[in-house]
């Protein structure tokens, strides 16, 4: 059995339910760990056993999106951008500092998958976007993830997904949600991966950067 991370979960004070208490719960759904990924503004960092430290990031304009991308990259293991505006998805996909991208909406597009896929820049699923609308918004939504899977699968994008919970209740096992993924057309070995290669991936990409004498991939000072 593949280990299975959540990386966009909120917690207090974002949200009301506290770090452990999302913690408990993930792990009864069967995740190795979770990020803790509460939005810029209501940033706080979050360690502890089965805990991942991350921050999405939420910005206006691209110099503001710099800036909180500079602050807060040393800090955590995970760095979401807040997408959905074209301007802010482009700078995202454009700064090998970012690690996800998230909620892009329908403003993903070839471009955007080229430089995605050559900064190592993951595209997220956020399954919230399902399981929570109906009607009208949730067609929306099912149309844009599958426009940007075709895209992802195209230029070999990464691919998250995600539950983006704000409560315990929000969380959903690993194979729930790989089940969703095939609503959209996600393949199950993709969405395995999605839930367990490519968040690993990332994490450990990142930690080891901040080891001692990192330079580069390939390059350490000893």
């Amino acid at each position: 059995m593949p280990n299975y991370y959540d990386l966009n979960v909120h917690s207090s004070p974002e949200c009301e339910d506290p770090p452990e208490r999302l913690i408990s719960v993930a792990k009864r759904c069967g995740y190795t760990a979770i990020a803790i990924t509460n939005h810029s503004n209501l940033w706080g960092e979050v360690t502890g056993e089965g805990v991942i430290s991350g921050i999405e990031i939420v910005a206006d304009k691209i110099s503001g999106l710099k800036k909180k991308i500079e602050i807060y990259r040393p800090k955590v293991d995970v760095l979401l951008v807040h997408g959905g505006d074209p301007k802010i998805n482009r700078a995202a996909v454009e700064n090998s500092e970012v690690d996800i991208l998230a909620h892009p909406s329908h403003y993903f597009n070839h471009v955007l998958a080229k430089f995605a896929a050559e900064n190592e820049v993951a595209i997220e699923f956020n399954l919230d976007e399902i399981i929570y609308t109906r009607g009208v918004p949730r067609v929306r939504a099912l149309s844009a993830f599958q426009r940007n899977l075709k895209i992802a699968r195209k230029f070999d994008v990464s691919m998250t997904i995600t539950s983006g919970a704000r409560s315990q209740y929000d969380l959903r096992a690993p194979r729930e949600l790989i089940a969703l993924a095939g609503l959209f057309g996600m393949s199950e070995s993709e969405a395995v991966g999605a839930l367990s290669e490519t968040p690993w991936n990332i994490v450990t990409r990142n930690r080891k950067k901040k080891r001692p004498g990192y330079v580069m991939d390939g390059v350490e000072l000893l």
